[in-house]
């Protein structure tokens, strides 16, 4: 049986365990949090939209478990880091959770988790240890998973990426609370370091998701989430202002919107609301300011 680790049991990262357990692949999730590793094995939930149900299912299945012993990073095959990435008091990118994160992974790559099964290996090749595969999730600025984190990586375990660990980027694409689409249901991006270390992360990611699409590399895939989240403070804001020069002229926004949502190319409804808010929307235009 396949088995990852997911370090990070927040809104993305807990989700996403789930999900690969559902599919008959067994998860180790990691965080520095005692209470949430606790309530992992417990069976319970600490985030509203996801049923204790789920949890409780995953751990009488034997296919979930937490821990907060990153060293146990050793015994599976793929690692899928989802740790924040806000930006620090200078509105500048904050990778400290991501950096941290492989620091204290980093030593156990070269550990033989990602060993095939003799009932796999078909080959000669195929007996061999496969190198361990490394996924970034978070939404951070183009260049984070082939330098910085590489870097870390490469450092901590005296291994190459590309040749001692496989390395791909692959972000987020959470919705909390949303019930028309799910982690399954939504396309996954990914970009790889090398050819070989995106077929590794299209193979792992199959297993659970109903569709992958890779791109050309890791910063393909990075700028892709900062595009789409970008995109949407953008139409957020515009549809704000809109809303106050109607007022002004008398005119009712919501006719505005609900007539021009008519025409079926060239524009999607954004509707008025408080302003940008939510802890990542607002803040990943900062992350083209470097």
């Amino acid at each position: 049986m396949t088995k990852i680790a997911i370090i990070g049991l927040g809104y993305v990262g807990l989700p996403l365990g789930l999900r690969f357990a559902e599919s008959g692949v067994a998860v180790l999730g990691l965080d520095v949090d005692p209470k949430k590793v606790g309530a992992i094995n417990a069976g319970q939930s600490y985030i509203k939209h996801i049923e204790a149900s789920q949890i409780a299912g995953a751990r009488e299945s034997g296919a979930l478990e937490a821990s907060t012993d990153f060293s146990r990073v050793a015994e599976v095959e793929a690692v899928l880091i989802c740790v924040p990435t806000p930006l620090n008091k200078y509105r500048e990118p904050d990778l400290s959770y991501v950096l941290k994160s492989g620091e204290a992974i980093a030593p156990y790559l070269g550990h033989e988790g990602g060993r095939l099964s003799p009932a796999a290996a078909t080959s000669e090749s195929a007996r061999e240890s496969r190198p361990k595969l490394v996924v970034l999730e978070s939404t951070t600025y183009p260049g984070t998973t082939d330098t910085d984190l590489r870097g870390v990586l490469e450092a901590g375990s005296g291994l190459k990426a590309g040749e001692g660990f496989h390395l791909a980027f692959s972000p987020e694409r959470e919705d909390p609370g949303r019930k028309d689409h799910s982690v399954k249901t939504i396309p996954k991006v990914m970009g790889g370091y090398t050819e070989a270390c995106l077929q590794r992360c299209v193979e792992l990611y199959s297993k659970a998701l109903d569709a992958v699409h890779p791109v050309g590399s890791c910063r393909v895939a990075e700028a892709t989430k900062l595009t789409e989240n970008i995109f949407r403070s953008v139409n957020i804001a515009l549809v704000n202002e809109l809303k106050l020069v109607f007022h002004k002229m008398e005119i009712d926004v919501w006719d505005v919107i609900d007539a021009a949502a008519t025409k079926p190319f060239g524009y999607m409804p954004f509707y008025p609301g408080p302003g940008l808010g939510g802890h990542c929307i607002p803040i990943y235009p900062f992350y083209f300011t470097l």
